[in-house]
């Protein structure tokens, strides 16, 4: 454990019931920092045992959390976010140690989450029903909303802290209890987002087992939210492979499922943008944010063949200014990848890219020292059939493809199983008006770079998953709809 956080190895436990606990089975996991390949702690490592007692002390709380008002739920979603306020610096050195992202990544990622407590803060009071008109006299028809009860929720490593708050954030505003399984690999940031939310929890007297973590064996743990019956939601993020296991468990107890499954941003550059410069250097940039191991990076940059040569030779050179480096060092701007098994997943794809056609034009290796590391890269003549182009990349790899015009490169954008978010950038009005309506994705940045934010709707189609986290769309899906037709009224 890092001296220079107040955070104690005590503090990383599972939490149940609204106890802080060790794995029922004593068992621990060895965590690594990615840039050292060394282990910073040990952390619990549960079972199915852990799943289910946490289940347990969720279903208990339900019933109590529901019937607390809005504007009570709200008021600890508030007093979380002032937790997470003066502790900033310390939760994202935490952060950094685990998944390796530079320290001002983890320190945005932590300002996020008080963003997106608070949205749902003010959600929770905007839950509204409505009244419908109905066709006969004396008749009454009411819609309202009840939450859905106990969620689950899967998420991946790349954004520990983001990817549990906007979905724990939803369910506590609409009146769901809540387990938490973070991933293995950044497990201290959930438990940390769960400590600011458990503290408020009891600072306001609410029932234990609202909120609940368990941190363990993935599979064991899902095949209990999965058959648990008490169990009404799961969420996940995380790859199509157990995303579809999951829309397969699913079906034995109809439990809902929201699915954010990643991505293959398309990026299309067309010859008729203000400066091609800026739009060169903000593209290495964006691609490279954490690695490249972010869902909603721009991926397959379609570039207009006009003015193609000039966008490589400035993301180029953008590239090989950036320094790598451990995230913990300031002057870093690319940290290491999540593992080995990632780290070597991105060289191979880079490899047996090379030999279906593409070229190298900057990077293509990982670095001589420890950490899981790999260089930042660019690769042109990237197209259909070789697999830094086919592939959701989840590295530090920028792929380039020449296209003729925009209905070349609508064409290549939509020929992908992936539907999460693409780019368009040009300064006609014809071209941002038309192209978005054209491109099969939930999300769609004109002249922008950022397809996510708390007050708007975030999620894909087609391969990308199912649902909407955040927006207002956000809380309803942990929302069920109850109609109530009300007779007999006709007056005396």
């Amino acid at each position: 454990m890092a001296e220079s956080t107040p955070f104690a190895a005590t503090d990383f436990k599972q939490l149940i019931g609204g106890r802080w606990v060790d794995a029922a089975s004593g068992r621990v996991w060895n965590l690594v920092d990615p840039a050292t390949e060394e282990i910073v702690q040990e952390v619990p490592f549960g079972s199915a045992d852990d799943a289910r007692a946490a289940v347990d002390a969720a279903a208990t709380a339900l019933p109590a959390w529901s019937a607390r008002t809005a504007y009570e739920r709200a008021d600890v979603l508030e007093e979380a976010a002032a937790w997470i306020t003066p502790r900033i610096a310390d939760l994202a050195r935490i952060t950094t140690e685990e998944s390796g992202k530079p320290l001002r990544e983890s320190e945005a990622e932590w300002r996020s989450a008080r963003t997106y407590l608070r949205w749902f803060a003010g959600e929770a009071v905007r839950a509204y029903g409505r009244l419908v008109p109905a066709r006969s006299p004396g008749r009454r028809i009411a819609v309202t909303h009840r939450p859905v009860g106990v969620v689950a929720t899967i998420t991946a490593w790349n954004f520990p802290i983001y990817n549990n708050v906007r979905t724990w954030a939803a369910a506590l505003a609409a009146g769901c209890t809540v387990v938490g399984r973070p991933a293995e690999y950044t497990p201290r940031s959930g438990m940390l987002l769960a400590r600011a939310i458990q503290t408020a929890l009891d600072e306001a007297g609410m029932p234990k087992g609202v909120m609940n973590l368990v941190n363990g064996e993935p599979e064991a743990m899902g095949e209990v939210f999965l058959t648990d019956p008490r169990v009404r939601k799961i969420a996940f993020t995380g790859s199509p492979r157990v995303g579809r296991i999951l829309m397969d468990g699913a079906s034995a107890t109809m439990t809902q499922l929201a699915l954010e499954l990643g991505g293959n941003a398309p990026a299309i550059v067309l010859p008729d943008v203000a400066d091609l410069g800026e739009i060169a250097r903000k593209a290495v940039a964006w691609k490279q944010r954490n690695a490249g191991q972010v869902c909603v990076a721009p991926q397959r940059f379609l570039v207009h063949e006009d003015i193609a040569d000039a966008f490589e030779a400035e993301v180029v050179a953008a590239t090989e200014r950036l320094v790598v480096g451990p995230g913990l060092e300031a002057r870093s701007d690319v940290g290491p990848l999540i593992n080995a098994r990632q780290r070597d997943r991105v060289e191979a794809l880079v490899r047996d890219s090379v030999e279906a056609g593409a070229t190298v034009l900057a990077g293509g290796s990982r670095p001589d020292r420890a950490g899981y590391f790999y260089e930042p890269t660019v690769v042109r003549d990237a197209k259909s059939g070789v697999p830094v182009y086919d592939e959701e990349i989840f590295g530090p790899v920028l792929p380039i493809t020449r296209v003729r015009d925009v209905d070349e490169a609508i064409a290549l954008a939509n020929a992908t199983e992936y539907g999460l978010a693409a780019f368009l950038f040009t300064e006609s009005l014809r071209h941002a008006t038309r192209v978005p309506e054209a491109l099969e994705f939930g999300m769609v940045c004109v002249n922008d770079w950022l397809p996510a934010t708390a007050e708007a709707p975030f999620g894909g189609v087609k391969g990308s998953g199912m649902g909407r986290e955040t927006g207002a769309e956000g809380l309803l899906e942990y929302l069920d709809v109850t109609t109530v037709f009300t007779g007999g009224l006709h007056a005396d």
